[in-house]
């Protein structure tokens, strides 16, 4: 087997087949602040609001409380919180919850910032959270919907907050409408 490497391409022989595969580097840039202090007063404003929808959980089974607050372009706020269920896939996360409101009282609002706070008692959480693969679909949607992107913050306890430029880069392969037939 004969192989060579041209940037981002590599190419194999093997007799008279020859493969190619091209390698693409996915990720993004992550923002990281120490803590509350560094971001800006709006920014700081809705990790407060993500923190106080933290007791708003229902979380007997894992003890693992979560709010989200997203901000939408008019100003308005929406919260949400876990809701734990015995049935364990029957529950919701804090931001499908809090999504899900902003789709059912503000359907044509725009999100423009996501935050979460994760909170776990008898652990001092210094990294954040992030949103599990389902929520990260469910937002997707949301910003494949409103043809922009929604930043995130996360923060755990009272660490460093993490800043996400947007849904697509934590789930850069994600499944939209892309893959759909269009009559849907």
């Amino acid at each position: 087997m004969a192989g060579f490497f041209l940037p981002g391409i590599v190419v194999f022989s093997l007799g008279n087949v020859s493969l190619s595969m091209e390698k693409r580097h996915v990720g993004f840039d992550l923002a990281i602040y120490e803590g509350v202090q560094a971001l800006l007063p709006a920014d700081r404003e809705l990790l407060l609001k993500a923190r106080e929808a933290t007791s708003g959980a229902y979380a007997p089974y894992s003890g693992f409380r979560v709010g989200a607050a997203l901000l939408l372009e008019s100003g308005e706020v929406v919260i949400g919180s876990n809701q734990e269920n015995a049935s364990f896939p029957s529950g919701l996360c804090a931001e499908r919850v809090a999504v899900f409101q902003k789709g059912a009282r503000f359907p044509e609002g725009v999100i423009e910032v996501l935050a979460v706070v994760a909170l776990s008692p008898g652990k001092d959480l210094k990294i954040p959270a992030a949103p599990c693969g389902n929520c990260r679909q469910s937002l997707l949607e949301y910003e494949y919907r409103q043809k922009s992107a929604i930043r995130i913050l996360l923060q755990a306890d009272n660490g460093s907050v993490y800043e996400c430029p947007s849904v697509s880069a934590l789930l850069p392969l994600g499944f939209d409408q892309s893959y759909l037939d269009s009559r849907y």
